[in-house]
């Protein structure tokens, strides 16, 4: 004979989980609200050149060590920050924030990114093999011409025209987490996708 308290008990674990699963979803819902709606309405209410949006000037990294490499710059935040050619290999970056920022031609071998921030942060020519950007915010960055081999990009969010872009020449094996770059981008679910030609 059945328990109706142990089918009532059950009933209500499901239930307790399932409330958890969709206030977890909301928290990180909310959260990318409150990270990018101050950066979209100032620019709404004061729009700026494309020179302002990605500075040029290394002064900005002054107050930064000369050797970033291997660094711990773990929930650290670069708003408005030249850091291109830096050398940030190795790097610990996890929850880092970069907003509206350049780091072109800079090195990220190998680096940490996990749960790392960048919105409409440039990261032209910029090298990311090996880099680890699982669950990344990277709406609204440029990534033209930077080298992507073995990095993961799994549930990281990025625009459809960045992902297609980065997707035609993804290539190779994360060494720490064993996933495929074109998995982790989920390639294959794209229209028209064409794996990248082997290299000679």
């Amino acid at each position: 004979m059945t328990n109706p308290w142990n089918n009532s008990h059950r009933f209500s674990i499901l239930m307790l989980n399932e409330m958890v699963s969709i206030f977890s979803s909301l928290h990180k819902s909310f959260k990318r609200l409150f990270i990018f709606l101050p950066l979209i309405i100032g620019l709404l209410i004061n729009p700026i050149s494309a020179n302002a949006l990605y500075p040029s000037d290394p002064s900005s990294v002054d107050v930064l060590k000369d050797d970033l490499h291997g660094a711990d710059l773990h929930n650290t935040e670069y708003v408005k920050y030249d850091l291109s050619n830096q050398d940030l290999g190795e790097a610990n970056l996890q929850g880092a924030y970069m907003s509206v920022t350049t780091a072109k031609n800079s090195s990220f071998k190998g680096a940490n990114m996990t749960d790392l921030i960048a919105y409409a942060t440039r990261f032209d020519n910029a090298d990311f093999t090996d880099a680890n950007l699982t669950n990344g915010e990277l709406m609204k960055s440029v990534f033209d011409g930077a080298i992507i081999d073995g990095a993961d990009f799994t549930d990281a969010n990025l625009d459809l025209k960045t992902r297609k872009s980065l997707c035609e020449r993804a290539t190779g094996t994360n060494s720490k987490t064993g996933v495929n770059t074109v998995d982790s981008l989920e390639c294959s679910g794209l229209r028209g996708y064409t794996p990248p030609k082997p290299k000679a």
